[in-house]
């Protein structure tokens, strides 16, 4: 195996393995044992991955390796495939499309992907699963995650159970890395090197304590702004870590006037440049785009899940480059993305946790924003400074995030919206044949290996599989030889058959939630459907699951929300009576339909952002969520042979570009979104015919030159209208 590590070492630059990297390899690496490597942030874990994951590539096996994140899946990608298809190691992404089963992923020997996209993959039968040699699993410690976690332990589950690959786990360091080794049958091997040294400690009344024996104390009153401005001093960047959005923006926008005036003229010259980049992210730009932009001038920046993609992408690379002196974000910055700085503050230990109020933040969290402290190739240290508001605070601050031990990992899995698709999925698979398979494989989880109590797991899973009979998505029972009937089992009958009805499969493949499956199919079914108008078919969708949380309803709110819902009153297939329970859901429901149908009208980004408190990056979330539903709900009405799919199809167009019906002609062509089609249309231009009979000079006038050339090449290569819209609704299938 020398040559693959030299191999390896050589792409990547180094001249000799990190103490991390050099145990791995002493336990094992390339031997056939799994293995799980727990070691602190930015110690070089990955490096241990890529070695093994050649080995496995030269043995003319599969590595599939698995992020938590789609952002992170793409850095992945992109570092990968610089390094190694020089090599002729063919390097892929898979993080979209959750109803495919990706059939050119077989030319490829690293797949990089998400665990609820390889969760998809099982389930639509790739053909290359038995070629799969190695999984690696990045960040495994967030199993403990309540929403990632229940799918990447069935994927693992399923992946050791069924097709038994050598599974590598990357984890943080945790108190219990050894019974997660324990569970995947793995080598454990833990480190405490980091290549970069790091101090940790607190700050208070201007004091500010770094373990193990380093004290400083301050000049001013705002520590915070002192320590971000030593920071640039020191020709060093800044993290620093705040609870909420509102609170990030501000505190980057307070911090921009101090920062500023510290630039060179070389990068206030460039940041100018990236400011008008940030503003161009969308059509028309918000007041936090702008806000943004500002910020960037100064060489400060916010981050966090408000912002498009392209403008995080536009903050993440300034920051690389050293432009960006400071970046204000809300934790989930911490969760895996390749930014490191030499200073990192975490303003806020404590966050809004629901009906538990303000709570301290996990160690393991604390830790892994720490973590992103010292900058490996740059710095030989790193500082995490955790701000304390008083001194009970410091005192337990010190206590536990300095001193202490992060917390244990467990199991998220048994909760049953969790339990009800997964099991469908398993059955619809043909995983599980017998209710006492799925027991079994049930067993097999790091649930059932951590708590230990399968009684209690049983009973969820029998609850579950009731839901799921009654629902119609399964059958319960033994086939009848003669005519080949299901004979119902006793539901006691731990050795009943499991199969999954035609729509049962079809559920499972789309991979939402068995109970808005069932609500989407109870409306489809309804006579109610016929008379609905898009908010109808808006409100239907919001009141799944996938889309919550919902849009707040507040007191406020309270009189236009109530007009809505008698103005749209024959647009609900169901209206629980005010008084109900489910009625506050019923009226977020309402309130995020109109957000949607309003974007659908043509509202501005702007708009939404005033009237809603809904952020071009939360808005772009929703839509994607609800695209996705209503393509299930496409797909369901295709079975039931519905009538309403080409309404269906319509919708989803109009909310992929935020455009009336009008313009859906106008949006086939590339190059013209919401704000050019509206443009051609003011202009007279209402179809393709009128702009393929149209002179180049006009649409020039509306679009301009080089876009208009486009335009018109584009008609050249079209067929004249017959049927309208119909035909381009009828074959676009998924909006991508």
């Amino acid at each position: 195996m020398h040559a693959i590590v030299s191999k390896v070492m050589e792409v990547s630059g180094i001249k000799e393995l990190n103490p991390v990297q050099q145990l791995a390899v002493e336990n094992g690496l390339f031997g056939d044992q799994n293995m799980v490597v727990a070691a602190p942030t930015a110690s070089g874990k990955t490096l241990i991955a890529e070695m093994a994951a050649l080995k496995a590539v030269s043995e003319g096996r599969k590595v599939v390796y698995i992020v938590p994140l789609k952002a992170l899946a793409s850095e992945k990608f992109e570092e990968f495939r610089e390094k190694y298809e020089p090599l002729g190691i063919k390097t892929a992404i898979s993080v979209g499309d959750l109803d495919s089963n990706d059939p050119w992923l077989e030319r490829y020997d690293i797949i990089i992907t998400t665990s609820e996209k390889m969760d998809s993959l099982l389930r639509h039968g790739i053909d290359w699963a038995g070629q799969i040699g190695l999984v690696v699993v990045d960040e495994i410690h967030l199993l403990n995650d309540a929403d990632r976690g229940p799918t990447l332990e069935i994927v693992l589950t399923r992946l050791k159970e069924v097709i038994s690959p050598r599974i590598l786990g990357l984890s943080a360091t945790i108190s219990n890395y050894e019974e997660l080794a324990e569970w995947l049958k793995a080598k454990a091997v833990r480190s405490d090197y980091r290549p970069v040294k790091l101090y940790s400690g607190i700050c208070h009344k201007k004091k500010v304590f770094l373990y193990p024996d380093i004290k400083k104390t301050l000049d001013s009153e705002d520590s915070l702004k002192e320590l971000i401005l030593d920071s640039i001093q020191k020709g060093k960047q800044s993290l620093v870590f705040i609870s909420t959005r509102k609170n990030a923006e501000a505190a980057a926008e307070k911090m921009a006037g101090h920062i500023g005036e510290k630039l060179m003229t070389n990068e206030k010259r460039y940041l100018s440049g990236l400011s008008e980049k940030i503003t161009d992210a969308l059509e028309q730009p918000t007041r936090q785009c702008k806000k943004l932009s500002e910020c960037m001038k100064s060489g400060v920046a916010f981050h966090h899940a408000g912002l498009v993609a392209k403008q995080r992408s536009i903050v993440e690379k300034a920051f690389r480059e050293g432009m960006i002196k400071a970046i204000f974000a809300t934790p989930t910055l911490a969760a895996g993305i390749n930014m490191p700085a030499w200073r990192v503050i975490i303003r806020d230990l404590k966050r809004y946790s629901g009906w538990g109020g303000m709570d301290y933040l996990p160690v393991l969290e604390v830790w892994q924003m720490a973590g992103r402290a010292g900058r490996p190739k740059y710095d030989a240290d790193g500082e995490a400074i955790l701000m304390a508001r008083d001194k009970a605070e410091a005192i337990f601050a010190w206590q536990n995030y300095i001193l202490g031990e992060p917390e244990k990992i467990t199991s998220r899995l048994g909760v049953e919206p969790i339990l009800r698709m997964h099991a469908l999925g398993l059955i619809a698979n043909h995983v599980t044949m017998k209710k006492s398979h799925l027991h079994s494989f049930m067993n097999k989880t790091f649930y059932a290996h951590h708590y230990k109590d399968t009684a209690l797991l049983g009973e969820k899973i029998e609850k579950v599989l009731d839901m799921l009979k009654d629902m119609g998505f399964i059958i319960i029972g033994d086939r009848n030889e003669k005519n080949g009937d299901f004979v119902i089992a006793s539901d006691m009958n731990k050795d009943a058959k499991l199969e999954a009805t035609r729509i049962g499969k079809r559920v499972a493949e789309l991979y939402i939630d068995p109970v808005s499956a069932h609500w989407l199919l109870r409306c489809l079914k309804s006579e109610r459907i016929n008379g609905l108008d898009d908010f109808g078919l808006l409100h239907i969708i919001c009141r799944c699951r996938e889309l919550k949380p919902l849009l707040g309803v507040y007191r406020k709110d309270s009189a236009y929300i109530n007009d809505i819902v008698l103005s749209e009153e024959g647009s609900f297939i169901e209206m629980p009576n005010e008084f109900d329970i489910e009625y506050d859901d019923f009226l977020r429901a309402v309130k995020t339909a109109s957000m949607l149908k309003r974007w659908s009208g043509e509202a501005s980004e702007e708009s939404l952002l005033e009237d809603y408190n809904v952020t071009p990056g939360e808005l772009r979330a929703k839509l994607d969520i609800s695209d996705w539903l209503l393509y299930s709900m496409q797909e369901l009405a295709l079975i039931l042979g519905s009538g309403h799919i080409s309404k269906i199809r319509k919708l989803r167009i109009r909310l992929k570009y935020g455009i009336r019906e009008e313009l859906l002609p106008l949006v086939k062509l590339k190059g013209i979104g919401r704000i050019r089609s509206r443009m051609l249309f003011n202009s007279g231009f209402r179809s393709i015919d009128s702009l393929r009979k149209a002179p180049l000079e006009s649409i020039e006038r509306v679009l301009g030159g080089k876009l208009a050339e486009s335009v018109k090449e584009q008609l050249g290569g079209m067929k004249e209208e017959k049927d309208g819209i119909e035909d381009f609704i009828e074959k676009s299938g998924r909006v991508e």
